[in-house]
């Protein structure tokens, strides 16, 4: 892979099946399929299909719903848990007023 190409981050989902992968922006659908199977079109690059560094960051991947052949069912993408909140004590602005 060229390595002055952008990486593209991904979150492929399927109910509680949450698989994160990275691949470079000139990847093929291919390659991700040697991730996870039975997602796209083969040969279409990732950016002919819309995918981008900007819409497909590590802080933000973009989501991909994983379906699987022969299973007649809705897509179902269940949330993964919400972390507790950061405490007082952590936050910058608590943190700075407590430096002074």
């Amino acid at each position: 892979m060229d390595s002055s190409k952008m990486e593209l981050f991904f979150e492929i989902l399927r109910r509680k099946t949450h698989i994160f992968c990275d691949v470079k922006e000139n990847a093929t659908v291919l390659e991700i399929k040697k991730i996870i199977e039975g997602i796209l079109k083969d040969r279409q690059t990732l950016t002919e299909c819309g995918y981008t560094p900007q819409n497909s960051r590590a802080q933000a991947p973009a989501p991909l719903a994983l379906v699987v052949a022969n299973e007649e069912e809705d897509v179902i993408i269940e949330p993964l848990s919400i972390p507790p909140p950061v405490p007082d004590a952590m936050r910058p602005e608590q943190a700075a007023t407590n430096e002074q």
